[in-house]
């Protein structure tokens, strides 16, 4: 059994990557630079090597599932798979976005069986990803700052691994939290205060966030799709908690305050 990890690379699939290895399972990471590759701009007939000796599959796709083309492209991945002889498919999906439950939707209808795994924003988007560049900068600047229930990546690759390999999960749909709500203002002074490094919060028009992003590097189109999509799902939406971490693996989510102290003694937020 071949577990077919696409996005093996990123910030889940490299944890759940871990995780499935420790346990001496056999692992096929889809990546560009994989052999063979994988690219979701790709003709999806290309992928058609990759499903090869593969009975289930956990699906990531970039940058985002309420990006255009996504759900044509997840459908498009659902039925080869499908017809590869991949049984079990599990989807990354965004909590609260509109856009990413079409995308569901192609794997619900497409795929023997399915578990969908629905997440908030992640804590590690404060240390990996794109709000890392302005903790560093000492402001985080997002058009609202309702709360949210920031969840941990390890929690969700341990319920991603539960979805993949045991029983009971076909036909769930999770959604993944953490076990507190927290605002992008308590966020900064969290990081603030076990980092040592002045961090605060700004609330900014969508066009300034746009302009702040792509100054931290993020491409341009990105910044845009991204600004587009905060200031339509940061409107409470999501101010609420589950225990669906607990219910799927057993333990308690992480909290947010846990994962800073973690993080800060990287010395992610104190580069030398």
């Amino acid at each position: 059994m071949t577990y077919l990890l696409i996005g093996g690379t990123g910030k889940t699939g490299r944890r759940v990557n871990d995780r499935l290895t420790a346990r001496g399972l056999a692992v096929r990471v889809g990546s560009r630079s994989g052999r063979p590759p994988f690219d979701w701009n790709a003709d999806p007939d290309t992928w058609i090597p990759l499903f090869e000796g593969v009975t289930a599959a956990y699906v990531t796709y970039y940058p985002d599932l309420a990006f255009p083309g996504a759900a044509e492209s997840v459908r498009a991945f659902a039925e080869r798979a499908t017809t590869a002889g991949v049984r079990r498919l599990v989807l990354l999906s965004g909590r609260g976005e509109e856009e990413a439950e079409v995308s569901e939707r192609g794997v619900r209808e497409v795929a023997p069986e399915w578990t969908v795994v629905r997440a908030t924003w992640f804590a590690q988007d404060f240390n990996e990803h794109f709000l890392l560049p302005p903790v560093l900068a000492g402001e985080i600047a997002l058009p609202t700052d309702v709360p949210e229930p920031f969840v941990d990546l390890e929690d969700v690759a341990d319920v991603v691994v539960a979805a993949l390999t045991g029983d009971g999960h076909h036909g769930r749909t999770y959604e993944l939290t953490g076990p507190r709500l927290v605002t992008f203002a308590e966020a900064a002074a969290e990081i603030s205060a076990a980092s040592g490094r002045p961090v605060r919060f700004e609330s900014v028009t969508p066009a300034q966030c746009t302009a702040r992003m792509v100054a931290g590097g993020v491409p341009v189109e990105e910044a845009r799709a991204l600004t587009d999509l905060f200031a339509r799902i940061l409107d409470g939406r999501n101010a609420h908690v589950t225990d669906d971490v607990k219910r799927v693996t057993g333990h308690e989510a992480r909290d947010f305050r846990d994962f800073v102290r973690a993080a800060a003694a990287t010395g992610v937020w104190n580069p030398r």
